[in-house]
């Protein structure tokens, strides 16, 4: 008897010793992911979260290991309700539960005041969504995207509304948000500097539904073109009030209106061939299959049809998870000059990013509306 109770706490610390072993073997890499999963664009923000749980699904079931170890990732998703307030303190939160690297924000608006938090703790940040040239001119080592931005999406637009469409007179709307605000200004350059007139300029919120009176100041205009900088929960009211007042100009708006869902938020004003819009992003020929291959695996885990971004997500995922392996460490300090310098084959084409964390020769994606269907008018760079 004796013996036995001696052995017990002997057998004890084998088995703890054993069990440790094990739990030292597995390292858990947290991936923070930030969009609004509530609010008028939470399709969206629910889009990109799914993206990312694409990705990490798809990590686990490889068994990846980092520098000799097996890993699993874990997703912790928040919601900033697209709020800048609300998108600090979510960032904040990751920053504290030591997350390896952050997949987000959706919006410009809550990504570039977020960008700040996550370089101070020295951490990683992907985003897929946000276009506003201000987020990777902050000179932040940790601050990449990999979409085009508002410079190359609101240009090519702005040229294309004068040299396509042959507008001579535009008017501009925007939601005052950073999104919404840049992607406006830069159709606006694009667009005068190929020879149009702006004859108005408005305003109105990211949560506005009556646009009454800024569309009859807009209609004594008489526009070719109304472009409105902001998201397709505003879009679809606004081209229903445009319908209901006689406004029969061309509506354009950037990547934030350019969604499977504007047909649904619009009706039968969305028209035929009447919305002109750019995703700021998009496949070329040779990547199609692959895209396409994507968008029905996405259908089949989800049961839901791919909105606008999750594609970007789920690269942006992978291109963070393959830098950590070529550093052979999930530590953000270690695993950063790799993903600096990564040239990485995605399923939106390939992704290489300048010194500023910008994607080099983003792509962009103009689409139109018929029959109340996204449909595809060209790829360009």
């Amino acid at each position: 008897m004796q013996s036995t109770i001696k052995m017990l706490p002997l057998a004890g610390a084998v088995l703890w010793v054993i069990a440790g072993g094990v739990q030292a073997q597995e390292q858990v890499v947290k991936i923070g992911h930030v969009a609004p999963i509530s609010g008028p664009i939470a399709h969206l923000g629910k889009d990109n979260e799914y993206g990312a749980r694409m990705a990490i699904d798809e990590l686990n079931a490889k068994g990846v290991t980092i520098g000799g170890k097996k890993v699993k990732f874990e997703l912790l998703a928040e919601d900033d309700a697209a709020d800048p307030k609300q998108g600090t303190a979510a960032a904040q939160k990751l920053v504290d539960a030591k997350v390896n690297g952050v997949i987000g924000h959706l919006n410009s608006g809550t990504t570039i005041p977020a960008s700040r938090i996550y370089h101070d703790a020295g951490i990683p940040q992907i985003s897929p969504s946000a276009t506003n040239p201000k987020y990777t001119q902050q000179g932040f080592k940790t601050a990449f995207r990999v979409v085009a931005n508002d410079g190359q999406l609101g240009g090519t637009l702005g040229r294309y509304a004068v040299q396509t469409l042959h507008a001579k007179k535009i008017a501009v709307i925007d939601d005052r948000t950073a999104y919404g605000q840049g992607v406006a200004e830069e159709f606006a350059k694009g667009a005068k500097k190929s020879g149009a007139t702006i004859v108005a300029q408005q305003y109105t919120n990211d949560k506005a539904t009556d646009f009454n009176a800024i569309l009859t100041a807009i209609k004594s205009k008489n526009p070719d073109v109304v472009f409105f900088g902001g998201m397709d929960a505003v879009a679809g009211p606004m081209l229903r009030q445009m319908k209901a007042l006689g406004i029969n100009a061309k509506f354009m708006g950037g990547d934030g209106v350019c969604t499977e869902a504007l047909g649904k938020l619009a009706g039968d004003a969305v028209g035929e061939d009447k919305v002109v819009c750019a995703e700021a992003g998009g496949v070329e020929e040779a990547q199609k299959k692959g895209m396409d291959e994507f968008r029905a695996a996405f259908k089949k885990k989800f049961g839901v049809e791919v909105q606008l971004y999750a594609p970007y997500v789920y690269d942006a995922t992978m291109v963070m998870a393959t830098a950590m392996q070529k550093a052979g460490s999930a530590d953000p300090e270690k695993y950063l000059p790799e993903l600096a310098k990564i040239q990485y084959k995605g399923v939106t084409g390939p992704i290489a990013f300048d010194s500023k964390g910008d994607i080099k020769d983003g792509t962009l994606t103009l689409y139109t509306f018929k029959g109340g269907k996204r449909t595809q008018i060209a790829v360009t760079k």
